[in-house]
C-alpha cells in the first residue's frame, strides 16, 4: 500500500507552512516585487496590519521561506526576501491560484448547498 498520503506525509509541510491565510499572500508579494521593508509590504498586500505582518514573518523565517536582511544603518532598515525554498513555492501556489479561479464557483455553490442543508428550519 502506498502512504504518501498518511498523516506522516513530507507532502503535509508545504500546506502547514502556508496554512495560516497571510503567509501566501506574503510569499507572492515577496515574489511579485523583491525584498521589500515591512511598511512596504504593509501597503502592497493591503488589510494586513503591522502586528499580523510581523507575525507572518517569523513563522515564514521560521520555515525557511524568507530571508531577514539587517543592515547596520540609523535609523536600522530591514528587507525581507525570499530564499531559495520560498522562490520554488511560487510555481506551485500560482498554479493553486489557477485551480481557485477554474473552481471558485463550484466551491461556492457546494459551500451554499452545504449551509443550506444544515440551516435550521422555520416554519
Amino acid at each position: 500500500m502506498d502512504d504518501e498520503y498518511t498523516a506522516d506525509c513530507q507532502a503535509r509541510i508545504a500546506f502547514e507552512v502556508l496554512a495560516n491565510r497571510w503567509d501566501s499572500v506574503v510569499v507572492l508579494t515577496l515574489g511579485a516585487y523583491g525584498p521589500m521593508r515591512p511598511r512596504a509590504l504593509v501597503g502592497r498586500v493591503g488589510g494586513i496590519g503591522p502586528k499580523v505582518l510581523n507575525d507572518a514573518l517569523r513563522r515564514l523565517e521560521h520555515n525557511g521561506l524568507v530571508f531577514r536582511q539587517v543592515y547596520g544603518e540609523a535609523p536600522p532598515r530591514v528587507d525581507y526576501a525570499l530564499t531559495v525554498a520560498g522562490e520554488a513555492l511560487l510555481e506551485p501556489m500560482r498554479a493553486m491560484g489557477q485551480w481557485a479561479l477554474r473552481y471558485r464557483d463550484d466551491v461556492l455553490a457546494a459551500q451554499e448547498r452545504w449551509s443550506g442543508e444544515r440551516s435550521p428550519r422555520v416554519s
